[in-house]
């Protein structure tokens, strides 16, 4: 008898052990930072996390679904590390028909995002903490991705750290993968190092073509490009798109 049943996902970062059963230890390009919240943040998360944070375990699920998650079938977009959402509700408001979806570990962060989220009336973001690279490798189909967004990653800026900065070899050739033929994937940095790398990494990856461009109008100047500019930061935008 044939069982199509789908299969589940190998396990996330976190969750992997040995044969011994100790857990293995990662090279992941985040740090999980403080989780206290503050009363406004507090206030956010008790509302609207039910609703729009899509819980760690829930992608552990063989049948897991993206449209089940918002509630119906639309272009999926991603953003990689939105900090406290300032450009995910601006970028959201943008494309009502389109399903935004946030990854950020810092759940205070998060928090903030989704009292952003919430006052701007928008109904089409969820927000998820499972590790960037291994969803979209194991729970964003092929050629699916409508738009990819990755707007300044930690720089990991000490040489030893180098090693945990997202934009590398192995995950351009995932994204790439998974964005949709002529599909964007949009990146800024104030480190002019990690800027270098990513043109070097994006080049590289013979599924895109692009390279830098002028700061992309409709990404919003956030509090923390605002910070790098005070210090005298080059601000660096790249555009991607998946030939």
């Amino acid at each position: 008898m044939n069982d199509a049943r789908p299969a589940p996902p190998p396990a996330r970062p976190h969750q992997r052990v040995t044969d011994e059963g100790r857990t293995v230890r990662e090279v992941l390009s985040y740090s999980r930072r403080g989780s206290r919240f503050t009363p406004r943040q507090a206030a956010a998360w008790e509302a609207h996390h039910r609703a729009w944070v899509v819980p760690d375990e829930a992608v552990d699920a063989a049948d897991f679904s993206w449209a089940e998650v918002f509630g119906r079938e639309a272009p999926l977009a991603v953003e990689i590390g939105p900090g406290i959402g300032e450009a995910t509700v601006a970028l959201a408001a943008s494309r009502p028909g389109t399903n935004v979806l946030a990854l950020e570990v810092w759940r205070p962060g998060v928090a903030e995002a989704l009292g952003r989220t919430a006052e701007a009336g928008l109904t089409n973001v969820r927000f998820c903490g499972v590790d960037a690279v291994w969803l979209l490798e194991h729970r964003v189909a092929p050629a699916s991705l409508a738009e990819l967004w990755t707007f300044f990653p930690d720089p990991w800026h000490k040489a030893r750290h180098h090693k945990r900065r997202l934009v590398a070899p192995r995950f351009a050739a995932v994204a790439a993968a998974r964005l949709a033929p002529g599909a964007a994937w949009r990146l800024a940095t104030d480190w002019a190092a990690y800027a270098e790398q990513m043109v070097e990494v994006l080049d590289a990856e013979p599924a895109l073509t692009g390279g830098v461009v002028e700061r992309w109008p409709e990404r919003p100047v956030t509090r923390f490009e605002r910070k790098g500019l005070a210090v005298g930061r080059t601000i660096t935008d790249l555009e991607y798109r998946r030939v």
